[in-house]
């Protein structure tokens, strides 16, 4: 004897047949689509585990001891409080740079080519991506005319300025907008005699990314009304 709600159940879905088919169709569709439907159900236990299963769980439990092992990257307040740009006193001096101005130099004979004696917009596009850290650079222009003439060795290429040390073992931080700076790179021993050095002036207010921006970026032509 079938249970009272399943006959509750079985009555009052056909009773809500009868209201839309006919009684012969509401029997029919009753019993194909509702009474000898199959219902799947899905296993509650889980299948076999197998030795391809097991190396799959074994792979991602090492990676997430590697994440969880991998240290995070300190945080903006964290390398303030470390001082991790922050030059030591004994270290503020010109010659202490002087051998990173002489591999940078080096780095941009190498980027430049033979477009170091030609320059063009194939030199510019390098120069743009290019790192400019141990360069020695010089205030060509500014809005504030105290800055002009200041040269020295860059040991910061921040996103809003440069920050030098000059041959009077100082450090200066020289803002980028509204200023800008001339860079020379002289010829190497090799050249003709009499060769004059690359110069090139480089557009602060244009420059105001970091250098591993500036690695992907790609710089177009813009008007400049300031110059």
């Amino acid at each position: 004897m079938p249970p009272r709600d399943e006959t509750q159940t079985r009555s009052l879905t056909q009773d809500l047949l009868r209201r839309a088919h006919s009684p012969d169709s509401a029997s029919r569709i009753y019993s194909d689509k509702i009474q000898h439907r199959p219902l799947f159900l899905k296993p509650s236990a889980p299948p076999p585990s197998t030795a391809r299963d097991a190396r799959r769980r074994a792979r991602a439990e090492k990676k997430k001891r590697a994440r969880a092992l991998k240290p995070k990257p300190l945080s903006a307040r964290e390398r303030r409080s470390l001082q991790l740009h922050r030059l030591p006193k004994d270290g503020r001096k010109y010659a202490v740079f002087a051998p990173l101005n002489d591999l940078w130099i080096g780095y941009a004979r190498e980027i430049l080519a033979g477009e170091l004696y030609t320059g063009g917009t194939g030199a510019a596009a390098k120069l743009a991506a290019a790192d400019f850290h141990g360069a020695e650079v010089e205030v060509a222009r500014s809005r504030c005319p105290s800055r002009v003439g200041v040269r020295g060795i860059v040991v910061r290429d921040s996103r809003f300025a440069f920050e030098l040390v000059t041959r009077q073992n100082q450090v200066k931080t020289l803002p980028k907008e509204g200023t800008m700076f001339r860079v020379h790179v002289p010829a190497p021993r090799a050249a003709a005699p009499g060769q004059k050095p690359f110069s090139f002036e480089i557009h602060g207010d244009q420059f105001q990314h970091r250098s591993s921006d500036r690695a992907n970026k790609k710089f177009k032509h813009h008007f400049l009304d300031k110059l």
